[in-house]
């Protein structure tokens, strides 16, 4: 039942950081699709193969020439002096770089000139840059001797729009893998590329870059703006194109669904609903459906309605209810909690432990269904509210791509299937299974009591046993569960793969006594990706390790793959 804290406004977000900075905060679902991808994460873990590297070496240098060619004209079009002298600064770094990659070559012997023609994903980069710092932007004047002082300082900032991502970006990835290099893994083959660019210089140039954009971006207009917002985010593609563009031949453990085959694996998706698909607590919703309902009938409440108390009191009852659920659910974790944190994860332990969690899930939906909250909801207004539902950012493009190649349960606490059902009805998703408890209906209205299906952790490891034994023996079976409550804790140890969403304290606190693990996701997959062998899948259930996300993107990209 509890509810996140409000989100921070789009004018507020404007008010405390730059123009780069709100695109790159933006368009962070690219930078996560990078991350993920099999060439980033192979990189990453240091097993990527010696001939792909050099492959990339050699389109990144085409890259980067069209890139300091790219800094020149900005320069050139640049009416500020202290402008210029930036510009100037970045075109010598990236000359520095080039001389980088130059050591590169002498390290694994490699013959750029033999390394193949450049590619079309490195030549839809450098044309569409090349293109943007010549002017060739939309109905944009180019450069030439006629152009105005500022037509041509709009110029140097749509340059810098598109070649500001690029910077962050590996700004970004450098920081990320330099956190995974092990301080005494001295062998790790690509450590000289993640240094250069974790580097304070090279991290000092993406500041510079993003802090020229934000320069030469004051005086546009706000359709200006929208320009270099479009040419920013276009960039972010190119890049992401540019990296699947590499030759990786490894398995890797990304994409997952890719890295199955599907005449011999069956993958098959579990999702919570409550805050992890949506934003808010259902229960509180189908409260607000039935406080604001009553509020209508207060004053004209015909013969065949079903008597409901006023709008008052089951305002004044359900915050009642509220405030006991929330007390005794601390109580009740509190009275699970072992003495002391276990040496070693037993998940018999823990299964025990939440049998007592499950009867008090029980006696509290017993609780709501005696108080006469639920009674006298409209079918239709429930359904109306569902399609009106704000799901977590992501969560329905996913299930959106996923339902097409692998099975797609939902098990919810939901007291209403209905309510879930139009959620998704919204985004079309009707082939998702959904297991929740039901309301009773009288006349398309609640009686006020439920269809008991899925009510605690117990009911939840039972459905998803239940879902599983169903499944024919053709193939076997890859389990996939995203949760982010205590109530989820056993599905997610269950299936071959768990994923935590979300920061829940309860379930970190009752997993980690209980010596369950929690690791972040993509840590977990360089970690994978290093013991990967080709044919032999190490994911397996009840291992006692969960991976943990911030946010669909990072489920999107590990299973799905751009």
């Amino acid at each position: 039942m509890a509810i996140p804290p409000p989100i921070k406004s789009v004018a507020a977000l404007d008010s405390e950081v730059g123009l780069a900075k709100r695109f790159w905060i933006k368009f962070r679902t690219e930078s996560v699709i990078a991350l993920y991808s099999p060439f980033v994460l192979s990189l990453a873990a240091g097993n990527l193969r010696i001939e792909t590297f050099r492959h990339y070496i050699a389109q990144d240098v085409h890259f980067l020439r069209a890139f300091a060619q790219a800094y020149g004209l900005a320069e050139e079009c640049a009416d500020d002096d202290d402008a210029k002298l930036s510009i100037s600064e970045l075109r010598k770094a990236v000359l520095d770089e080039l001389k980088m990659h130059g050591s590169f070559v002498q390290e694994w012997g490699s013959d750029l000139a033999n390394e193949g023609s450049i590619n079309s994903a490195t030549v839809k980069y450098t044309d569409f840059l090349l293109a943007t710092a010549s002017g060739k932007v939309g109905g944009v004047k180019g450069p030439g001797k006629l152009a105005t002082p500022f037509e041509r300082t709009k110029v140097a900032a749509y340059t810098l729009g598109a070649m500001t991502p690029c910077m962050r970006l590996y700004a970004f990835l450098g920081i990320e893998f330099k956190a995974l290099l092990d301080l005494h893994e001295g062998s790790h083959p690509y450590r000289k590329w993640i240094e250069s660019y974790s580097s304070e210089s090279f991290q000092a140039s993406a500041v510079q870059t993003e802090d020229l954009l934000d320069k030469l971006s004051v005086s546009l207009t706000g359709e200006e703006l929208d320009i270099i917002e479009k040419l920013y985010h276009q960039a972010m593609k190119l890049e992401i194109e540019f990296f699947s563009a590499q030759p990786v031949v490894q398995p890797t453990v990304v994409p997952l669904i890719k890295e199955h085959n599907p005449t011999e694996d069956r993958v098959i998706i579990f999702s919570d609903f409550d805050l992890t698909c949506t934003v808010v607590d259902s229960s509180a919703i189908l409260a607000e459906i039935a406080i604001v309902t009553a509020q209508k009938s207060d004053q004209s409440q015909s013969e065949n309605e079903l008597a409901r108390m006023s709008s008052t009191d089951l305002r004044n009852t359900w915050d009642l209810l509220s405030q006991q659920y929330t007390e005794e659910y601390e109580q009740c974790i509190e009275s699970i909690m072992p003495s002391k944190k276990v040496d070693e994860f037993k998940y018999g332990h823990l299964h025990k432990a939440l049998e007592q969690l499950s009867d008090f899930e029980k006696s509290a939906n017993n609780s709501v269904v005696e108080s006469g909250v639920l009674k006298g909801l409209n079918l239709e207004d429930i359904k109306r509210a569902g399609e009106r539902l704000i799901l977590q950012d992501g969560c329905t493009a996913f299930f959106q791509k996923i339902v097409k190649t692998a099975n797609v349960h939902v098990l919810s606490y939901c007291w209403c299937g209905d309510l879930i059902r139009s959620a998704f009805s919204s985004g079309d998703l009707h082939e998702l299974n959904i297991h929740a408890n039901e309301f009773t209906y009288k006349e398309s209205i609640s009686t006020g009591e439920i269809v008991k299906k899925v009510e605690s952790p117990i009911d939840k490891v039972q459905a998803f046993k239940n879902i599983l034994s169903n499944c024919s023996n053709d193939r076997k079976n890859l389990t996939v569960y995203i949760g982010d409550s205590v109530g989820d804790i056993l599905c997610l140890l269950e299936a071959d793969i768990g994923i935590v969403i979300g920061s829940s304290a309860s379930l970190r606190r009752v997993g980690t006594q209980y010596g369950v693990s929690f690791v972040p996701l993509y840590p977990g997959l360089v970690k994978k990706q290093k013991e990967y062998v080709e044919g032999s899948s190490s994911w397996k259930g009840l291992s006692g390790i969960l991976y943990t996300v911030s946010s669909w993107a990072e489920i999107h990209a590990f299973i799905l793959g751009c």
